[in-house]
């Protein structure tokens, strides 16, 4: 047992703001950094520069050709600047690493480039056009965290905007190879400290190599206490000298010594994985085990989407807390990375629409807090802007009710019963027709008997199954709050307009699609019918008159009522704190025996690590926002089952972990 009296060991998340991003002085044709003076790569030949001091000083060719492991190779840099260098670390993959083989990369930025520079600087070399334009069409804004890329199917790049050291200190992953690179230490000291050194070998597999293009005394001495062996090697160019070398045994992760619940599970075989749920949940992890080579069979007992995710139209939404907390940027997260991804996924747009959501507020009280938001997140107007009264209507397209709006361009509408038949067809998905009954654990994996009374087998199971996802004994700790909701649709008459954007308040209103005008949808917590009541349809449209009074007005006088509607009802699922549950299943009878202390004083901190039940998962209580949390969620998941670098910084990582309701309940002497 083990006094608990200070903070996390994890560094304070840093604001949720927009980066600055650097002043450049373009010399034939190459970017030069205004702040520091010094160049983003060398004018002599920036391309075989990156050749000869990361690729071959981390022998990248050989250890591509001789990788045989189930997960990814991981690449980690610090300053990712123009993305040369990882550019190049793809296609030295693409050449040389078996056909089986992936690829992660992920690099640290703190001044990220303009979308715009960014291409002009990759224009330099036309022979990695086709490595540079998933980057460029992907290119995050730029805002402090992590931002995840898909650049092919066999690789992800995660961006980490923020500083270096800190971003490392709070990444949830370990790194092959390292590309250590970045301003020179002369030019740029605040990053060359101890502090990286230290963060880079903590998160060093043993055995990881390095490669850096200076010698200087400040980082042979920050390598060499860190745990780093260094050796000179022959520079580049002018260049006599530069640094490389590796790791033996890097340190011990202790960050979660005062939360050792939250300590990952150790990597298990993940070849075969049985999804229970075909919504939005289950579809999308399916889809990310699937490309990463899992063979993946997603169970469900009706039809794939036939919970909430069967909606003819869905909101990719968010709304965020004034003031930032965990919950928030997860959520914010999310909604990037489903931007993202969807684009990947469907560059036509047949499954989505990039309309932007407009949240209006109807009344003084949010309108405040509306303000209040936005002062506290300096977010980049591609992301967020805040408009006046005057301002929506023009913006919404139609008259609207509501003392000012927050408008997110880049968010919009998605087809999630379309998404996710799209999703089931990922090669290595198969799907079939089931109700999983009994969950049990054998020695070489788990053991599902289904209602028919056939039994399936896999390596490890995730359940996404919503409201009826803590229906099972090995989740039944796990609280979720049925909510039914239903949505109206009815064919937009010829003269009547619809909004742009998606439009939210008390309800949603996207933009008609197909001709049909879907709105809702209804609130009903601690329902599970799923029959569709004239009421409710009576009640989306009064909520549809509180936001666009004249849509509702229109509506009513071509003729048509509450009494016309087609309608659609499921049952969503919630947690108690309104964020989703992504992660391994805790053991819940062990963690009340292991952490039972903490009822008594909760200063006081077991030393035991959290014990889960082997390879078991659930991806659950996304509510009324899966569209912008559940894909992300299923990265998280896939990732840390493919012991891969996570997309969320592990704090996030561990707001989502669904034995945080355990614990909570400990502290508080609730009862679950």
């Amino acid at each position: 047992m083990t006094q608990s009296t200070g903070p996390s060991c994890f560094p304070p998340l840093p604001a949720l703001s927009a980066l600055t991003p650097p002043e450049l002085r373009w010399e034939n044709g190459a970017p030069h950094s205004q702040a520091f003076d010094d160049v983003y790569f060398s004018r002599e030949d920036g391309h075989a520069e990156t050749e000869h001091v990361f690729i071959h000083a981390n022998r990248l060719p050989e250890r591509f050709a001789n990788w045989r492991e189930a997960r990814a190779f991981v690449i980690g840099e610090t300053g990712f600047g123009t993305g040369l260098n990882m550019l190049c670390a793809w296609a030295c993959f693409e050449r040389h690493a078996p056909a089986t083989a992936r690829l992660h990369l992920l690099s640290t930025e703190k001044y990220p480039l303009p979308r715009q520079a960014l291409a002009k600087a990759l224009s330099a070399w036309p022979s990695l056009e086709g490595y540079a334009q998933p980057l460029r069409s992907q290119w995050p804004d730029a805002v402090s965290g992590i931002h995840r890329l898909h650049l092919s199917e066999r690789v992800t790049l995660d961006v980490h905007f923020g500083d270096t050291a800190e971003r490392l200190a709070l990444l949830d992953g370990q790194v092959d190879a390292w590309f250590l690179d970045g301003f020179a230490p002369s030019k740029n000291p605040e990053m060359w400290q101890p502090s990286l050194f230290h963060a880079m070998a903590a998160r060093s597999r043993p055995g990881a190599t390095f490669a850096t293009f200076t010698c200087a005394g400040v980082v042979k001495r920050g390598l060499k206490a860190a745990g780093f062996r260094w050796q000179k090697v022959s520079g580049f160019g002018r260049k006599r000298e530069m640094l490389a070398g590796h790791i033996g045994t890097p340190p011990a992760d202790t960050r979660r010594r005062q939360t050792p619940w939250f300590t990952p599970p150790p990597p298990q075989p993940v070849k075969h994985v049985v999804v229970i749920g075909a919504g939005i949940a289950g579809s999308s992890v399916a889809s990310a085990l699937a490309r990463r080579g899992v063979a993946v069979t997603v169970v469900d007992k009706t039809t794939p989407a036939a919970g909430g995710s069967g909606n003819h139209q869905g909101a990719l939404y968010v709304k965020l807390a004034a003031e930032t907390n965990a919950q928030s940027r997860v959520y914010l997260s999310g909604l990037m990375y489903s931007r993202r991804w969807l684009k990947w996924l469907d560059p036509a747009r047949t499954l989505w629409g990039e309309s932007g959501v407009l949240q209006l507020a109807l009344s003084d009280k949010e309108a405040q807090r509306q303000r209040r938001f936005f002062a506290n997140h300096p977010l980049p107007a591609s992301l967020l802007t805040l408009h006046p009264r005057g301002e929506l209507n023009a913006l919404a397209g139609l008259p609207v009710a509501g003392e000012q709006g927050l408008f997110y361009p880049q968010a919009g509408w998605v087809r999630p019963q379309k998404l996710c038949e799209r999703l089931l067809t990922t090669p290595g998905v198969h799907y079939q027709q089931g109700e999983v009954t009994q969950l049990h654990q054998r020695n070489n994996g788990w053991q599902l008997t289904m209602a028919s009374g056939d039994l399936l087998a896999a390596d490890q199971v995730v359940i996404a199954s919503a409201h009826l996802a803590n229906g099972f004994t090995q989740t039944r700790a796990l609280p979720l709050q049925a909510v039914r909701g239903q949505v109206s649709s009815v064919p937009l008459p010829a003269n009547v307009t619809g909004p742009k954007p998606v439009i939210c308040a008390g309800g949603y209103v996207p933009p008609a699609l197909a001709g049909i005008l879907t709105f809702g949808a209804s609130f009903v917590p601690n329902s599970e019918t799923t029959g569709v009541f004239p009421e409710e349809h009576q009640r989306n449209l009064d909520e549809l008159r509180q936001s666009v009074p004249a849509l509702a007005d229109a509506l009513e006088n071509a003729g048509l009522s509450a009494e016309d509607f087609e309608g659609r009802a499921a049952v969503r699922a919630a947690s108690p704190d309104k964020s989703p549950y992504a992660g391994p299943v805790p053991n819940a009878d062990a963690w009340q025996a292991d952490y039972a202390v903490l009822g008594k004083d909760a200063s006081r901190v077991p030393t035991q690590t959290g014990q889960h039940h082997s390879g078991l998962w659930i991806s659950a209580a996304h509510g009324s926002r899966g569209l912008a949390s559940a894909p992300l969620c299923a990265e998280v998941i896939a990732s840390r089952m493919c012991d891969e670098p996570l997309p969320l910084e592990a704090p996030l990582a561990d707001h989502l972990h669904p034995g945080r309701r355990i614990i909570s309940a400990l502290i508080r002497r609730q009862v679950l």
